[in-house]
């Protein structure tokens, strides 16, 4: 629905939100302390104690009509999902509605004994939170409450609708969020969505996500032998499939690292910000004398080419190993997909370059896992300006447009049952923020940032209509 943006935000969008920031930690912190992961292998009473914890939180924000925990069936119909949070204010007037999306689940700890403190225990160092989901999700959830907060204190009866989405098992990859969507379809419909799971370019500069590439899984099995047989009888003369697994996966790229898969496409992007390799190096961790791979614009080779990984391969552990030639070996297989290709064709592409690259006629198999669909949008829109001119003034610099080599799946989702709503991805991470790492942690001063730049969005849509 278009609609015309006002002349002036309000002043003291940022301030309202500054007086609640101790408040929202301390909240932030309690929903920390639910150590809701989504994942089978855990204990699903705290995904539902997480929902609870959220349903509150906004039913205490005092504007909606309904406040509801739902769940629906995954894809299969094999089980229900994890349960979700959907609260709805009506709109008035005319005026648009506007969805605000995050996620409560958060992935496991992963190894503890890396982690410098209690993963489910926020601890505060300087300008910077930590614990798990401190910002992936949870603080995309307490910046939605806070703009809320903010709205009904500087607008007490807005006219605009309002819907919270709140999902419970984003980080398991949204089993039932097909199923969620379609059931309740008529309440989450919207005009505009945000989606506060992505990342700021700095902590110091806001951005809008535009692109995200596609996603697939595949696992590949390499089979030479019927039975495995010792290693010191045989080797030399029998290819093991480990052998036969590594020289598979390594016609997967050039000898500098590119892809060499033929058939991927390699989208190039425009006007992208500056960054170097010296920032590649201190934001990923990368190790002096090891070199980055491939070639170009390093931020195409991050968000807009396909990259190909090797997530795991199934093996004796070193610990466990014997003098024996495998006769099977397993390998899972991330591929990023550049937006605008099929994850499909993309993974059929890759599947079609393992099966012909079998070496010394080693049988090879590959099963599709998972999938997701990328994403590329304009930022032309009212909504998009918008967003762009809230950000603006609550975080005092000039924000940027960027793209994430990661995956939303869901966003496809959205467009297809809401294919006329505007889309904004937002964040609250930053460079070292380590989401779904150990020690990820939070941006204080960006969260308040952010959360006034949505406070402002919100009350600007508000007040656009002259209604």
């Amino acid at each position: 629905m278009p609609f015309v943006a006002p002349d002036n935000y309000p002043e003291n969008a940022d301030e309202v939100v500054s007086t609640l920031q101790d408040t929202l930690l301390d909240e932030l912190t309690s929903l920390v302390a639910i150590p809701s992961v989504s994942w089978p292998s855990h204990d699903a009473a705290h995904v539902q104690a997480s929902a609870g914890f959220t349903a509150k939180l906004l039913e205490g924000t005092g504007l909606f009509e309904t406040v509801e925990i739902v769940s629906a069936p995954v894809a299969d119909g094999s089980e229900q999902g994890q349960p979700a949070v959907i609260a709805r204010r009506p709109p008035r007037a005319g005026a648009p509605t506007v969805m605000l999306y995050a996620h409560h689940d958060v992935q496991p700890s992963g190894d503890e004994a890396a982690w410098h403190t209690d993963p489910f225990v926020v601890t505060r160092k300087g300008d910077r939170a930590f614990g798990r989901g401190v910002a992936d999700d949870k603080a995309g959830v307490m910046s939605h409450v806070g703009a809320l907060r903010a709205l009904a204190h500087l607008r007490p009866d807005p006219d605009v609708g309002i819907v919270v989405f709140v999902e419970g098992e984003e980080e398991y990859g949204s089993p039932s969020f097909a199923n969620l969507l379609e059931a309740n379809r008529a309440t989450l419909e919207s005009d505009i969505i945000i989606v506060a799971d992505s990342a700021n370019w700095s902590t110091e500069i806001p951005a809008l996500t535009t692109s995200l590439r596609g996603t697939a899984t595949l696992a590949v099995t390499v089979t030479t032998l019927d039975h495995p047989v010792h290693s010191g009888l045989f080797g030399g003369a029998v290819p093991d499939a480990m052998m036969a697994m590594t020289r598979l996966l390594g016609s997967l790229h050039d000898d500098d690292g590119s892809v060499a898969v033929r058939g991927l496409l390699d989208t190039h992007r425009r006007n992208s910000p500056d960054y170097d390799e010296s920032r590649l190096r201190d934001e990923s961790g990368l190790l002096a004398g090891v070199s980055p791979i491939g070639h170009g614009d390093v931020l195409e080779r991050m968000w807009t080419r396909p990259a190909i990984t090797v997530t795991g391969i199934d093996m004796p552990s070193v610990d466990n190993a014997s003098n024996t030639l495998a006769a099977t070996v397993r390998a899972c297989v991330s591929l990023r997909v550049s937006p605008g290709q099929s994850v499909t064709q993309a993974a059929e592409v890759v599947t079609s370059h393992l099966l012909t690259h079998a070496p010394w006629g080693a049988r090879v198999s590959v099963e599709l896992l998972a999938t997701g669909e990328g994403y590329a949008a304009s930022t032309e829109s009212e909504a998009a300006r918008l967003m762009t001119d809230a950000m603006r003034e609550s975080w005092g610099t000039e924000p940027v447009e960027m793209g994430m080599g990661g995956s939303i799946p869901f966003i496809a989702e959205f467009l297809t049952v809401f294919p006329e709503a505007s889309i904004l991805i937002t964040g609250i991470e930053d460079p070292d923020t380590r989401a779904h790492s150990p020690n990820e942690s939070l941006h204080i001063p960006g969260f308040v940032r952010a959360t006034g730049a949505e406070a402002r969005f919100l009350v600007a849509v508000n007040d656009g209509f002259g209604w």
